[in-house]
């Protein structure tokens, strides 16, 4: 069989993706060029806002209308939809032939071996006290890999659905992991982001080093920071990435260990979601502005050169002009290099669903353009900082805009596109010399 993913949502879910189309190619099946080539189409979904929900139902809704001239066609959906509705989904997609949850996308595969026999149907959903699946099979797909390495969350904010439908929070062995980045560093993987929903959580929650891990030569003790240090030593691993974080988790060991190994890029996307704490209290975040700012301070100190990006809600219910305006200094005072902006949507079973909701549309769109216009100034200024500079660049291959160019990302993970110069190839490190600065894109030419 030919088949296709359709991924919505997270870092998590392109993750999940890619192991459940390993899993299918391992099963002998191969992927389709287009959707009117695949004989299976699986929906990926995303239950953070509800938008997300509304894409992937439409999306579902059109493929399987399309069974009735294409009936060999087999139609699932997995992610944190399938997770949130379980059986409810045939409610609203009755041509649907399986539905798996977040925990189990590995049985994919034997799922769809179950449709061919001719059932339908089907739907297998996790349970909260269960292990998590966490496939470690790979797609061919370049020299950057995603590696989860924290599935779940126990954070419990106000407005998530996360924890509901992700479960709770369960680390993989270090071992387990390590063994996965080191067969990709042996297939030419150079860059590895590590993934959580809360990732600077890895290993509070349950043990994940035994006696044959990699014991740490820099003295640390915290198993995010141990880590780090033992995906650093593996032969071949050039770069660190890892996403998302939150401020509890920036501790000294944290900082003491980005700034010391040069394998890991001065990254990271934190979450603030607003700079009131009054809003913050109410959302359940667990810290306030003074502790955000501070984990920023330190970050910075640390590392001068450190890029922060960032989501925030606008329109929480009870955020006033007030809160706003408080939302607006912080993001100025933490001077974010990107910021990703979303107008609260309410999430069912949610305590922040029970709030009223009584900022307006029309307010969360005004607040939620102010804060882009915001955004798109200090963007430019970051950006601009930078023309002059010199930036080590991991090479992506052909630029999608001008194939004549190349592309790659810096440290910072901006995007860099520059002049091919003989004997670079992708998956080196490029020296670029950085000669003009877009709002998302920097310009530069190679240099020995």
């Amino acid at each position: 069989m030919r088949f296709i993913l359709h991924t919505y949502g997270c870092q998590m879910n392109v993750r999940d993706s890619e192991a459940v189309s390993a899993l299918l190619a391992a099963a002998g099946h191969s992927p389709a060029p287009t959707e009117d080539d695949a004989d299976l189409i699986v929906v990926n979904s995303c239950s953070v806002r509800g938008k997300a929900e509304d894409k992937a139902l439409g999306k579902l809704g059109l493929l399987c209308a399309a069974k009735r001239y294409r009936p060999n066609l087999i139609v699932g959906l997995m992610g944190c939809m399938a997770q949130r509705l379980g059986t409810d989904i045939f409610k609203y997609v009755k041509a649907l032939d399986f539905t798996v949850g977040t925990r189990r996308c590995g049985a994919i595969p034997r799922m769809v071996a179950r449709v061919l026999a001719g059932e339908t149907g089907i739907c297998e959903i996790s349970s909260p006290d269960e292990i998590p699946d966490a496939p470690d099979a790979h797609t061919d797909s370049g020299y950057s890999a995603f590696v989860t390495v924290l599935l779940g969350c126990n954070r419990r904010c106000a407005y998530c659905i996360v924890p509901d439908v992700r479960g709770p929070e369960y680390s993989r062995p270090g071992r387990e992991i390590l063994a996965e980045i080191a067969a990709l560093a042996r297939n030419n993987v150079r860059e590895i982001t590590l993934l959580g929903q809360s990732v600077m959580n890895y290993g509070r929650a349950n043990a994940v080093w035994d006696t044959s891990d990699a014991p740490s030569a820099g003295g640390y003790t915290e198993p995010f920071a141990r880590l780090l240090e033992a995906v650093a030593a593996i032969p071949g691993i050039i770069r660190i990435r890892f996403t998302s974080g939150h401020p509890s988790g920036v501790t000294d060991q944290l900082v003491r260990v980005a700034a010391s190994l040069p394998q890991i890029c001065h990254h990271l996307h934190l979450p603030v979601q607003s700079g009131s704490d009054r809003i913050l209290r109410a959302m359940r975040r667990g810290y306030t502005r003074a502790d955000y700012l501070d984990a920023v301070r330190r970050l910075r100190a640390a590392m001068p050169d450190f890029a922060l990006t960032t989501d925030v809600i606008v329109g929480f219910p009870g955020e006033t002009e007030t809160d706003f305006e408080e939302t607006r200094t912080l993001m100025n005072a933490a001077d974010f290099d990107n910021s990703f902006i979303f107008k609260y949507s309410p999430r069912p079973g949610t305590p922040a669903a029970d709030m009223e909701n009584d900022v307006s549309d029309i307010e969360k769109m005004r607040r939620n353009q102010v804060l882009l216009e915001d955004q798109d100034l200090r963007g430019v200024a970051a950006n601009q900082r930078l023309v002059g500079t010199l930036q080590d660049v991991l090479i992506e291959g052909p630029s999608l805009r001008n194939a004549a160019r190349w592309c790659g990302r810096s440290p910072g993970n901006k995007i860099v596109v520059f002049n091919p110069k003989a004997g670079l190839e992708p998956g080196q490190l490029a020296r670029i010399r950085i000669t003009r600065a877009a709002p998302q894109t920097l310009y530069g030419e190679a240099v020995p």
